[in-house]
């Protein structure tokens, strides 16, 4: 349509977009006759120019809405349109900063879009009703001024070049300026602001904390993202309103310093190179700063936190922590962590249950008696110390449930004579001694008289030879065991008769990886009635398997590769694990003969065992459900019997 006639003059919107052929002389003609006209979208209309939109606002006095965008004659730069509240210039070459001197003429303007104005180099604007803007892959755009009170929307993205940012607003409550890499002054008053996000904004430095202090622009702001700024080295807050901040992937982090006492979220994940790092005060309720290997100097006043991980941090030498609502502690790994800062610690936080130190080889027997604080602790993993003496432990935690003492290689046999000779730590349930060194009798005697254990872990005990509670010394010492209970305490206990425990509280027992064992006996004599769990996986010698209990559900022997003789007597057994064992079908059938709910047999990679015996063992046992064979095609299930 190369021409257009209007005698329209009562027309209030007009949508002339995408009229390639339309001339500038036509679309002038239409345009200005209709005098009332308030809407006009004449994008992509290539031929349009300045001299256009110049009668346009001479003789539309009402236009409200113009769409110019694709046009790319016009500057803009002689336009008065006093009345106009939405500018669309998407794409328009000739936009200009001195377009922008032109546009901000137009006092009522409340929207103006700018997207895709690739000479646009600057852009300053002080409009009273501009309420949204958008600039979205202006690459020259250097600098930005905005000042409305009732601005609400400010959309930038893809601005290659921006490096300074002045926004004025009492109605913006969310900014997002993510990866605008070159960007280094933000100044910001804007006094709803709740939301920031700048993410990937390389360029900021440690001054754009100064922003975000409570007496700065931006007093009530809740959520600040700064992942990935590279260039932050030192980050320090005191905000009053804070709530969540997140530093994700902000390598160069060295130091940090908050003082927001209503923030209960943060995110330190990829800021390896941090320091020293200060919370005091904040409100966080958990805090995981194993994240950060490089971390020396730590202070955390935190009356609100629960939990803290320290778990990595291998350097810290000087921690304060102050958290008296803590209840656990992983300080795994923390090599230069010193008794006078765990006693410190105990100090402070006396509601500490949960306590892990594990490879700690600072901490002596000075910290282990400051645990007499912790009324609540339950738990304790003192697992690859140096530790020779656990009679501070003994003295100090009288509530303790569950100690890990996995490689406590400098252990003596008579460390834990306590325990079996003295009733300590009477509320002990879980005990792992893996990986130690303790010797045959010692671990007997643990066995026969702590018969208050639920869950006991001796994996890669190599001093370990049999597990033989059929003995005439297990019954001797299970003796002994009551003797010393019923006179240990004679003050509370001298009107009680001596009573001889015949069961067992046991329930899971691990002794996967112990290259001795070569016998492991369990009669109906042994009162483990409550036995549910047995691991002897990868016990390479363990030869003959005797066991009889009525309440064990799961028995793994998987890897066991001498194994020749096994007896079961257990009615309840529901899965059964022989997994690369060399044992025949006859013996495999012969032990799960009496297992009237087995439903579970793993036999892969056992050599001696054909695909022709799964029959025969689904016949000695009917209550078998799932066969697990690597000598047929997956698993041979009930469903093909």
């Amino acid at each position: 349509m190369p021409h257009a006639v209007l005698h329209c003059p009562l027309l209030r919107e007009l949508d002339i977009a995408s009229c390639h052929k339309l001339s500038d002389a036509a679309i002038r003609s239409a345009t200005t006759s209709c005098p009332l006209l308030e809407s006009l979208d004449m994008s992509n209309c290539s031929c349009v120019s300045d001299q256009t939109l110049q009668e346009i606002s001479a003789s539309c006095g009402n236009l409200r809405v113009l769409d110019a965008s694709y046009c790319p004659n016009i500057a803009f730069e002689s336009v008065r349109l006093q009345m106009l509240t939405v500018l669309k210039l998407h794409s328009c070459e000739g936009i200009t900063s001195a377009s922008i001197a032109a546009i901000a003429n137009s006092s009522m303007l409340e929207v103006l879009e700018l997207d895709n104005c690739s000479l646009l180099t600057s852009v300053s604007l002080d409009l009273l009703r501009l309420q949204n803007i958008r600039l979205v892959h202006c690459r020259k755009l250097t600098d930005l001024i905005l000042r409305s009170s009732v601005l609400s929307s400010v959309t930038i993205s893809n601005c290659p070049s921006l490096q300074r940012i002045s926004i004025t607003s009492n109605a913006l409550k969310k900014l997002v300026l993510q990866k605008q890499e070159s960007l280094t002054t933000l100044a910001l008053q804007c006094h709803l602001l709740q939301e920031v996000d700048l993410t990937e904004c390389e360029s900021l430095t440690n001054s754009i904390c100064e922003v975000f202090r409570s007496d700065g622009g931006c007093p009530i702001l809740r959520t600040l993202v700064l992942d990935s700024c590279e260039s932050l080295t030192a980050v320090s807050f005191c905000s009053t309103s804070l709530v969540s901040l997140s530093l994700g992937g902000c390598r160069a982090v060295t130091s940090l310093d908050l003082s927001c006492p209503y923030l209960d979220h943060i995110s330190l994940d990829g800021c390896d190179h941090l320091e020293k790092a200060r919370f005091s005060p904040v409100g966080l309720s958990s805090l995981n700063l194993g994240i950060c290997p490089k971390l020396n100097v730590l202070h955390i006043e935190a009356p609100q936190m629960v939990s803290l991980e320290l778990k990595g941090c291998g350097v810290l030498s000087e921690a304060f922590i102050d958290c008296p609502l803590l209840t656990s502690l992983d300080a795994s790994f923390c090599s230069q962590l010193k008794d006078e800062c765990l006693s410190a610690t105990t100090s402070s936080c006396p509601l500490i249950e949960s306590l892990v130190l594990m490879s700690c080889p600072s901490v002596g027997p000075d910290g282990l008696s400051s645990l007499h604080c912790l009324q609540s602790l339950t738990y304790l993993d003192l697992s690859y110390t140096f530790l020779v003496n656990l009679q501070p432990v003994f003295d100090s935690c009288l509530y303790l449930k569950v100690l890990k003492l996995q490689a406590c290689k400098y252990l003596s046999d008579a460390s834990l004579e306590p325990l079996y000779k003295g009733n300590a730590l009477p509320a002990l349930t879980e005990l792992d001694l893996s990986y130690g060194t303790l010797c045959q009798s010692a671990i007997e005697e643990l066995l026969a008289c702590c018969r208050h254990l639920t869950h006991v872990s001796l994996n890669g005990c190599i001093n370990m030879h049999d597990l033989d509670w059929g003995s005439p010394i297990d019954d001797r010492l299970s003796v002994m065991s009551t003797f010393h209970e019923a006179f240990d305490s004679p003050t509370e206990k001298v009107n009680q008769p001596v009573q001889y425990q015949d069961d067992r509280l046991l329930q899971n027992l691990n002794c996967v990886g112990c290259p001795n064992i070569r016998k492991v006996v369990i009669p109906p004599s042994a009162g483990c009635f409550h036995l549910s769990s047995l691991n002897l996986s990868l016990s390479s010698n363990l030869k003959e398997v005797d066991i009889s209990c009525c309440n064990l559900y799961l028995l793994n022997l998987s890897n066991c590769y001498s194994l020749e003789i096994l007896k079961l007597d257990c009615p309840k057994l529901t899965s059964l694990f022989l997994q690369s064992c060399n044992m025949n079908e006859e013996a495999v059938e012969g032990a799960i003969m009496q297992c009237n709910m087995l439903e579970t047999l793993d036999v892969r990679f056992c050599p001696k065992i054909s695909p022709l015996s799964m029959v025969m063992l689904r016949t000695a046992c009917p209550s078998l459900k799932r066969i697990f064979s690597s000598l047929v095609p997956n698993m041979i299930s009930s469903s093909t019997s």
